[in-house]
């Protein structure tokens, strides 16, 4: 739970900024680092917890305090200047943003989700509260689904013609895209791509590979990509102990309270 997110995160961070546009490479590096696709899917789980835990809570203010407080504790990863911004200041208004940063945040929605509804009612939720563009709760409305329907045991035919149905025409092929895709910070040229990433990919590590393939904002597309291949094979647990080396103990903590207070990682339905 939450570590597909998290080692795409990070195996994508040395390549947003080097586009590498090959499956081939080597997985991780010393120049890896977590950026804030990790720190604030940390945040959003850190709120879910809060809120399970004391059901008089209201999740989209423990968003807005999560968001702010491991916002200033992890200075520096990468954070876009509108979120920041918000950050800093006191109002608790959303900015209209756009941009992929609400669906790289949204996957423990789907974890801690019982239903596909209440993924996406969570999904709304924890984006509002910043990304209030229509674009950008549909991605992480897209993403959650994705993701809730993958650990409920559905095939990716059944999940494709989901998203296809109800969000995204995945009308293209990585190959097909990679020679001309470029860098986007918004939900429409992020999020569908790392969908298919997703089904295209063979097990979670060809995925991420995928992801990272086509450039772009490598770190963000592998981290979405790799939330949803998680809920579908698991993570390999040498890519988590290598993961573990970059992180430290109180986002390694968040990822662990998250996984005790939200159980299972795998509903048992029909596919």
């Amino acid at each position: 739970m939450l570590w597909g997110a998290v080692v795409g995160d990070i195996i994508g961070s040395r390549f947003e900024f080097d586009n590498y546009k090959s499956r081939n490479f080597v997985l991780f590096g010393e120049d890896c680092r977590f950026t804030d696709d990790t720190v604030l899917t940390a945040a959003v789980a850190d709120a879910l917890v809060i809120c399970r835990r004391d059901p008089g809570r209201e999740l989209s203010a423990e968003t807005v305090q999560a968001l702010r407080r491991w916002c200033a504790s992890y200075p520096g990863r990468g954070y876009g200047d509108r979120f920041l911004r918000w950050v800093r200041q006191d109002s608790l208004e959303p900015y209209g943003s756009w941009g992929n940063g609400a669906s790289m945040r949204v996957s423990p929605c789907a974890w801690a989700a019982s239903s596909l509804q209440q993924a996406q009612d969570l999904a709304r939720t924890v984006t509002v509260v910043t990304h209030n563009h229509p674009q950008a709760v549909h991605g992480a409305q897209a993403v959650a689904s994705a993701i809730f329907l993958a650990r409920s045991g559905f095939s990716k035919d059944r999940i494709r013609s989901y998203i296809e149905t109800n969000y995204y025409c995945l009308d293209f092929s990585l190959d097909a895209i990679r020679p001309y895709y470029g860098f986007s910070s918004s939900t429409q040229g992020s999020v569908p791509q790392a969908l298919e990433a997703f089904f295209e990919g063979v097990d979670y590590n060809d995925t991420i590979r995928g992801a990272v393939s086509i450039g772009g904002d490598s770190d963000t597309i592998a981290c979405i990509a790799g939330s949803v291949a998680e809920a579908h094979y698991g993570v390999p647990q040498e890519d988590v102990e290598i993961a573990r080396r970059f992180l430290d103990a109180p986002i390694i903590g968040a990822i662990e309270r998250f996984e005790q207070v939200f159980g299972s990682p795998r509903l048992r339905q029909p596919s």
